[in-house]
């Protein structure tokens, strides 16, 4: 079923040939990483789920292009191991990667923890924002989204259960985390804003 509140639009490279991830319902899925680069020549890293057979309908390899359809999921890892809240792209359609790289993500959802606007050392504004996106089925996706100067401060504003909906792209962004081990490379993984619209 498609879900008019969340969709996304990623063309790029695989990183990894499909590995199986886990079973619900009685099929079986896989992931693979998908990197799509930007204008500026880095690259954002974007973890793919998709059905198993979706994998029938092309011949995906490590270091090939496709091109997936579908929507950002997050899912609230339990086991102690990784991140707490796993963020992904669940591909309902795999195609052949023609053209250009993409990185496109549309959403339509309400603030559910109020904004923090905070600077960056060379002092841009940037805001945080967590987005509840419903799905069809009556779950709900929870997704971190960054706006960056005048979208920031409109943002900012912003009170819980404002509506909002949001043009960007799904990043992935390297740091540091301090832990009793010393310190640990992390990834995480959010929505850039482009823009907004429907407020």
């Amino acid at each position: 079923m498609e879900n008019l509140n969340n969709s996304a639009e990623l063309c790029g490279v695989m990183g990894g040939a499909p590995r199986f991830s886990h079973t619900s319902r009685g099929a079986d899925f896989f992931t693979f990483p998908l990197t799509a680069r930007r204008l500026s020549g880095a690259g954002d890293t974007v973890n793919v789920i998709l059905p198993e057979r979706l994998l029938g309908e092309i011949r995906p390899a490590e270091g090939g292009r496709v091109r997936v359809l579908g929507e950002v999921r997050s899912f609230n890892n339990r086991s102690g191991v990784g991140s707490r809240l796993v963020i992904s792209v669940f591909a309902r359609a795999l195609l052949p990667g023609e053209g250009e790289d993409l990185n496109r993500v549309v959403l339509r959802g309400t603030l559910c923890k109020p904004p923090n606007l905070r600077r960056t050392p060379m002092g841009r504004e940037i805001c945080d924002l967590m987005l509840a996106v419903n799905r069809p089925c009556g779950k709900s996706d929870y997704l971190p989204c960054i706006a960056w100067g005048h979208a920031a401060e409109t943002a900012s504003c912003w009170r819980v259960g404002t509506s909002a909906g949001i043009d960007g792209r799904l990043q992935s962004r390297v740091y540091v985390k301090q832990t009793e081990l010393g310190e640990t490379e992390k990834t995480a993984y959010e929505v850039s804003v482009g823009s907004f619209f429907g407020i």
